[in-house]
C-alpha cells in the first residue's frame, strides 16, 4: 500500500505572506495542528514549509510576540521534508521517524502538493491492520472447532 492512498487530500494551506493569525484560525476551524505552506504553480501548488501549532507557541506565544507582526514564512520550517505518494508506508514511517516529524506533505511526480500525512493516520491504519489479525486468529478458532464437532 502507498502512502498516496492513505494520506488526507483535505489540506489545510497557507502562504508564506499569510499572518500567523490566519493560520491559527485555520487550525482552529478545521482541527488541525498544521498548515502546509505553499507556493503556486500553474496546475496546483508545491509545498514549501510546514507551520504547526508547536510553533506557534514556541515561537509567538512563549516570546510574547505580537501574532499581527508575524507572517508565516517568518517561522515556518524551511527544511521540507515530503513524502511521494508511491512511497510506501514503511518509508514513509521510518522517514518520519529518523527526521522527529509528526506530520508529512505528500506530492505527486511534479512536486505537487496532493495530500499530507500524519503519525495519527498511520496508527489508525495500523491498529486496524492489528485489529484483523486479532480477528483472524480467533476465526481460526471457530473453524477449528466447527471441523472438529462437524
Amino acid at each position: 500500500m502507498t502512502i498516496g492512498l492513505i494520506c488526507n487530500r483535505d489540506t489545510v494551506i497557507v502562504r508564506r505572506d499569510d499572518t500567523i493569525t490566519i493560520a491559527a484560525r485555520l487550525m482552529r476551524e478545521h482541527h488541525v495542528g498544521s498548515v502546509v505552506v505553499v507556493e503556486d504553480l500553474a496546475d496546483g501548488v508545491k509545498p514549501v514549509g510546514v507551520l504547526t501549532d508547536r510553533d506557534l507557541v514556541v515561537e509567538i506565544l512563549a516570546l510574547e510576540v505580537d501574532p499581527q507582526t508575524v507572517s508565516v514564512g517568518d517561522i515556518m520550517s524551511f527544511e521540507l521534508i515530503s513524502a511521494h505518494e508511491n512511497d510506501g508506508i514503511w518509508v514513509t514511517l521510518k522517514r518520519m521517524r529518523s527526521q522527529g516529524i509528526r506530520r508529512m506533505p505528500v506530492v505527486d511526480d511534479r512536486q505537487r502538493l496532493i495530500g499530507i500525512v500524519s503519525v495519527d493516520d498511520l496508527l489508525e491504519l495500523l491498529a486496524g491492520e492489528l485489529g484483523d489479525l486479532v480477528k483472524l486468529t480467533g476465526r481460526e478458532k471457530e473453524r477449528e472447532i466447527l471441523k472438529r464437532n462437524g
